[in-house]
């Protein structure tokens, strides 16, 4: 791999997307559920993510099988035999917190450590995958060092961290703080510090960015603030003095960090800040004399990770010389697994490295730890019981000994061995992506350290050879990239892009190589694939566009170094190429092949014309597969005669009139090569007529463009038309459209003013004839379509105008009429034109629109137009009425009287005069300028008699302009009461309006009385009801504006003609209608009591003689009913009175309580008795209770304050109900049935804090029912009643009252629902006012 240096800033390089993060985003997680959705782990997984992957069980795969060859030539050192993996191996063993027996895991260690280490030979990872990793050097930073170690004698540079921020400590105790635009913001520290303090020796940056925690060699411990620069803290008591600090660590909690001293131990340190005063807490996690600690690794997990439940423990891996152990630092200190190492070399390093990955839809981090040779993966899950699993995952044998270990993402690892070269490997299928050699960096070792050297160098012999090749503190990944630290410079390394490792390959003219990684991108076999995202469509048609652009570049590569023509013993690589094209369907790298290889431009012609000629020929269907070789030739014919290259460029300028000349003779040629004895004439011009007439003379004319008017263009012109009027005219399986497109084509040329084409006249009366014969029906549209766009392109020269016409009449090509006449400015014979078509009939009135309104036409021609329409009416009005009542209304209002007497058809004149006169009918007409006599408006009101007599009071409501006397005649003409009824209540005549209805109403009463059964034709009830209501309708619409004795004249008529017939019927043999008949008299009463008062009705009825001689009886049902609507009506407005007070009552005190604000007795949560300001890191909500409590949400729910009501949350104060406890979950489920566990609430988030005078309160729900504050609220309304409220007796008694038909009188009913409130014994009966709410 190339050494490539940074020219941009290192911000790319900060800010750049890494798989991993796209990982983690793609996660939903959610705190109590220990499965997440496994959707996108990252690019390389997410089209494998339904696979399992048979490598991590150790099946092997060969990529490359070898070649038998390849076998016979290896050399005696590298014949090996295969050496059988530990079986147990294939097992997955768990390590859980219930057993801390790693035999299991340790066996896999056992034996000969020799046999393990594989002297393999890797395959050639540049070629299968090519440069993986990017290399690039930090100038800006390594400069500052260099430059800081010069001037302000800051030292080398000892370690690195790296976040948003790149800190570098030094050797004399400096550290140095860049940003991303590699700049110096920050130097902290002072060399007499340094001088002090030793070397820093470790470092670490908190999450956010705004900590930096120095670790030196002497012991001591400082924390920066990074955004100021100030010293937080010196911390110089945190372990034994005389001890270096190796590692220094930042755990997820800010408060929390851990660190590891060259005496072997582990500490905790806990910062707090106690009345202002900043203060460190350690504590011993694990101490040097059982075994000395020298690499630790706390788990770190990405915000979006934050809810994952492993998170709480605050996980903690430590390697000591003889064991891995995991631990949990929250909620108490807990041992989760322990792994003993086999047999390993006492100078090899341990190595920790945690990374979160995706394991069977499950996001769990992974562990990694190795020493020497060997990586060992650990899962670590928790169960539901809150138990840590440990999982044993597929470990990997090295053959070679590691001092670095790096994840750079999920699945791709980064090994840095003893001798400084860099392994990139897939986890997954262990195989070596690339290796690169790194010791131009210089890589800062941290033995020093381990030594101790700056403290006496009082450590054990065995961490002193540890620390031989210890240089945890110069190397540092973020955000998929990792950070080498030399001793003057500072290099970073990330995954390429795959389109970067494409074109690495190309600039390395590694075409072959390019090209198949390529292939791998776009099978998805490849790996640490890295910028191709979305769905497996989109990501192969994205590579597959590059690989177009690869084949190309290799084609043109290829060519460059093709032999002169001719020499066909030296083009057979070529044609291979071509052959190879061809067989995989890749048309146009066969023709760029041909062209720029062997300057051939005839021969790929060939080849498509011998693919999609014969079911040309033969009348069959192209398949879609011909159908692109068919375009793509047009395409290429069109390039070449326009001298331009396929698919790309330009023909060279001294080769196109040779290749014009050559596409040319090619297609006029009158036998193809291998011709039958069948073949017809030019194949190849016939060929592509049948394919695509249109395209090809769409070729062909632009080809006429380009031609200059020399002699053997003109040659080539003319000899290609004549060729084309052969085959087409002369042959009957062209269409009528192909036919017409190609003279069309030709009248096009012949157009041109310096056309020098010739076109015997006779030809286009044989194509005139062919359009028009009248003997043929078929494609008639079609044949006229052709006609008329060969007129248009300028044939019409071609013919004699009165034979076209002549022969486009007699064909009903109305088009091509109209095309002529218009020619002629003869507009009115247009108008028969558009009649005559059945397809173009409606658009006539569109087009004597315009003739009559666009101007540029002259007064005569509107005339003939105006007078062709009029001699037309009737077939315009019957055509569409109310477009002809539209035409007329606009352009000859004045002369409706002269269409009226055109129109003899009564039906025709009804139609036109409804869409004239009605505007219901959508005519958009501006009746005010559209002058109608009223003569003409009760002539179509006499029409609508005739014709629809049940619309006519619908009309007359909408109509203006009528007389009503003369439309009263007319409805008493045709006998339609209810109009005449209309007219007369409309003129003024209430009386004489209900003198009709009656008698109407009257007469179908008498039918119904004296009907037959068998009778028909009978009027049914219904009729009778509905006539019976129109009258009651007109007695009410106008009883408002009469006296009292013009009401009565009204309502009593009508009741008694009600009456009537019960009077005739007896009640020994009552009538078949007589209840129906009770009703409807009922509903009459019930309708004049509004307008009559009650003691004339009643007077009225009395009075009659037939009921004042004792036949009361018979109307008994009508006055009590009467009187129980007086009752109901009496009852109703009382209640409403009452309910409206009262309601109003309780608005005005329901609202003074909602808005009355919530003052806390305290600033504290009453349960955890912690402030809420101390709680401000977690998204946590306050409630304030009206009795002054304040609590934290989480608190209250982990004391189950909480009730759901209907889908919604109440809250119960845990004070105030804590005295009811012991019965509480007895009680809850009765009130919550009831809906009383309405406590008041008010949430706020953590950022609003309730002060004194900060009133913002945040409003716990925001919706159209009561919110559980103003529940309460009205709770307390109801309680101020000193005894129950009006609306509550009105609903008992309303329950009762309905409730005694269907329960019986004495039993007794148990339960809530039926205890009333009558039954009570503090129940009483206050006649008061209701009582004012007390502040």
């Amino acid at each position: 791999m190339e050494n490539e240096p940074d020219h941009e800033n290192v911000e790319q390089s900060f800010c750049a997307k890494t798989t991993d993060e796209e990982l983690n985003k793609s996660f939903n997680l959610e705190a109590s559920l220990s499965k997440f959705s496994y959707i996108d782990l990252d690019k390389e997984l997410e089209f494998k993510n339904d696979l399992i992957d048979d490598k991590e069980f150790d099946i092997p795969q060969v990529d490359t099988p070898p070649t038998l060859e390849s076998i016979l030539n290896e050399t005696d050192d590298e014949d090996e035999s295969f050496v059988l993996e530990d079986p147990t191996l294939l097992n997955i063993d768990t390590i859980d917190s219930h057993s801390y027996d790693t035999s299991s895991v340790a066996s896999s260690d056992s034996g000969d450590r020799t046999n393990l280490k594989r002297k393999k030979k890797l395959p050639d990872s540049f070629s299968l995958h090519g440069s993986v990793m990017r290399h690039s050097l930090l100038k800006g930073i390594s400069a500052q060092i260099v430059s800081a170690a010069d001037k302000v004698n800051a030292g080398l540079p000892t370690a690195i961290a790296v976040s948003s921020l790149i800190a570098v400590g030094t050797s004399h105790g400096l550290a140095l703080i860049f940003d991303q635009n590699q700049a110096l913001r920050l130097c902290l520290g002072s060399t007499s510090v340094g001088g002090q303090y030793g070397a820093i020796s470790a470092l670490s940056i908190n999450n956010d960015c705004s900590r930096l925690l120095c670790g030196f060699a002497k012991g001591q411990i400082t924390m920066w603030d990074l955004a100021s620069g100030k010293l937080l803290r010196s911390i110089t008591d945190a372990h034994p003095p005389g001890t270096a600090i190796l590692h220094i660590k930042f755990t997820d909690d800010p408060t929390l960090a851990i660190c590891n001293d060259s005496g072997g131990s582990v500490f905790e340190l806990t910062f707090k800040r106690v009345m202002g005063v900043r203060t460190c807490e350690s504590r011993c996690l694990f101490s040097g004399s059982k075994g000395e600690v020298c690499c630790i690794e706390p788990l770190h997990s990405k915000p979006e990770l934050k809810d994952h439940p492993i998170t709480q423990f605050s996980l903690l891996a430590m390697a000591s010389l003889t064991k891995i152990l995991v631990i949990g630092l929250k909620p108490s200190l807990k041992v989760w697994m322990t792994f003993p190492y086999g047999r390993m070399d006492p100078s090899s390093v341990p190595l920790l490295a945690w990374h979160f990955v995706a394991v069977h839809n499950y996001v769990n981090p992974m562990l990694a730890f190795c020493r020497g040779d060997v990586v060992h993966f650990l899962l670590v899950k928790r169960d539901e019981s809150g138990a840590i699993h440990v999982t044993k995952q597929k470990h990997l044998h090295l053959y070679y000994d590691l001092i670095n270990f790096t994840w750079i993402n999920s699945r791709t690892i980064v090994l840095l061995d003893s001798v400084e070269k860099l392994h990139v490997i897939d986890r997954q299928t262990q195989e070596e992506l690339e290796t690169v050699e790194i010791s131009e960096v210089q890589l800062v070792y941290n033995s020093s350290h381990f030594k101790s050297l700056a403290t006496g160098g009082n450590v054990s012999q065995a961490l002193a050879l540890v620390g031989e090749k210890a240089c945890y503190q110069s190397i540092s990944s973020y955000g998929g990239q990792i950070f080498y630290l030399g001793t003057k410079s500072v290099y970073v390394m990330m995954l390429r892009s795959w389109r970067e490792r494409v074109d690495h390959l190309l600039k390395q003219d590694c075409l072959t190589e390019a090209l198949a990684l390529a292939w791998s991108f776009h099978e998805g076999k490849a790996k640490a694939v890295v910028g191709l995202s979305g769905d497996a469509t989109k990501r192969k048609a994205i590579v597959a566009d590059r690989m177009v652009e690869i084949l190309f570049h290799y084609a043109d590569r290829a060519l460059k170094k093709c032999p002169d023509q001719g020499k066909i013993q030296v083009m057979e690589q070529h044609f291979q190429m071509v052959l190879m094209c061809w067989e995989n369907r890749l048309y146009d790298a066969m023709i760029y092949v041909y062209n720029r290889g062997m300057n051939e431009f005839i021969s790929p012609m060939e080849k498509l014309f011998r693919v999609i000629a014969p079911p040309l020929n033969a009348g069959k269907t192209l398949t879609d597969e011909q159908v692109v070789m068919g375009n793509k030739l047009l395409v290429y014919i069109s390039c070449c005669l326009a001298g331009r290259a396929y698919p790309l460029g330009d023909i060279p300028e001294d080769l196109v009139p040779l290749v014009k000349n050559q596409v040319f003779e090619f297609l006029i040629r009158l036998h193809s090569t291998e011709a039958s004895s069948e073949e017809e004439i030019y194949p190849y011009v016939r060929t592509l007529l049948h394919f695509d007439t249109r395209e090809f003379l769409n070729v062909l004319a632009l080809t006429f463009e380009d031609f200059k008017n020399d002699k053997q263009a003109v040659e080539y012109q003319q000899r290609i038309v004549d060729i084309l009027l052969k085959v087409m005219v002369e042959n009957s399986d062209f269409t009528p459209s192909q036919v017409g497109c190609l003279f069309t084509f030709l009248a096009r040329q012949l157009a041109k003013p310096d056309n020098t084409l010739f076109v015997n006249r006779t030809l286009f009366d044989q194509v005139l004839e062919f359009l028009c014969s009248p003997d043929d029906d078929s494609r008639h549209s079609e044949r006229q379509q052709v006609l008329l766009e060969l007129l248009q392109a300028g044939g019409i020269v071609q013919f004699e105008e009165s034979r076209l016409i002549r022969m486009a009449e007699k064909a009903e090509f109305y088009q091509i009429c109209e095309f002529m006449y218009e020619r002629e400015h003869q507009y009115d014979k247009i108008i028969d034109c558009y009649l005559r078509d059945p397809l173009r009939e409606e658009e006539v009135f569109n087009y004597i629109h315009n003739i009559l309104s666009i101007p540029g036409h002259s007064a005569e021609e509107k005339q003939s137009v105006w007078q062709k329409a009029m001699d037309h009416i009737e077939e315009l009005v019957s055509l569409k009425p109310c477009k002809a009542a539209e035409l007329v209304a606009t352009h000859f209002s004045e002369q409706i009287e002269t269409v009226i007497k055109k129109l003899q058809n009564q039906v025709l004149l009804f139609k036109f005069l409804r869409s004239l006169l009605d505007p219901r009918e959508g005519v958009h007409v501006n009746q005010e300028l559209l002058q109608v006599s009223p003569c003409i408006t009760e002539q179509y009101i006499e029409l609508l008699c005739q014709f629809s007599p049940n619309q006519v009071i619908e009309t007359l409501q909408v109509l203006e302009c009528y007389r009503l006397d003369e439309t009263i005649q007319i409805s008493q003409k045709y006998q339609l009461h209810e109009v005449t009824a209309y007219l007369l209540e409309k003129k003024g005549d209430i009386h004489g309006a209900f003198l009709i209805m009656l008698k109407r109403l009257q007469s179908k009463l008498q039918e119904i009385i004296h009907q037959d059964e068998n009778a028909k034709d009978v009027p049914s009830l219904k009729d009778v009801e509905e006539t019976m209501v129109e009258t009651i309708a007109l007695c009410q619409r106008n009883s408002h504006n009469l006296n009292q004795q013009q009401r009565e004249a009204l309502w009593f008529p009508l009741l008694e003609a009600m009456m009537a017939p019960q009077k005739l019927s007896s009640s020994a043999a009552p009538h078949l209608h007589s209840e129906a008949l009770k009703s409807l008299t009922m509903q009459v009463l019930n309708s004049m009591a509004a307008f009559i008062a009650l003691p004339s009705i009643l007077q009225r009825i009395l009075q009659d003689p037939v009921y004042g001689k004792g036949k009361l009886g018979e109307i008994q049902g009508l006055i009590l009913g009467m009187l129980d609507t007086f009752n109901y009506e009496t009852l109703l407005e009382t209640t409403t009175s009452l309910l409206n007070q009262d309601l109003h009552w309780s608005l005005c005190n329901l609202r003074a309580s909602v808005t009355r604000g919530l003052n806390p007795k305290q600033d504290y949560c009453s349960i955890c008795l912690q402030q809420y300001k101390r709680r401000q890191e977690m998204a946590d909500e306050i409630i304030v209770f009206s009795c002054g409590h304040l609590y934290h949400s989480f608190c209250l729910q982990n004391k189950e304050c909480t009730v759901e009501i209907e889908g919604q949350t109440r809250w119960t104060c845990y004070k105030c109900s804590s005295s009811n406890k012991v019965g509480k979950l007895s009680e809850n489920s009765s009130e919550i049935k009831k809906g009383r566990i309405t406590p008041s609430q008010v949430k706020m988030s953590p950022s609003c804090h309730p002060s004194k005078g900060d009133p913002t309160v945040k409003k716990a729900i925001s919706e159209p029912v009561l919110d559980p504050q103003q529940i309460q609220a009205f709770d307390q309304l109801c309680h101020l009643y000193r005894g129950s409220s009006r609306l509550a007796l009105l609903t008992e008694l309303s329950q009762n009252r309905s409730g005694e038909s269907c329960r019986p009188f004495g039993g007794s009913q148990s339960g809530p629902a039926f205890n009333s409130i009558f039954q009570k014994e503090n129940f009483q009966l206050q006649l008061i006012p209701p009582p004012v709410t007390e502040d």
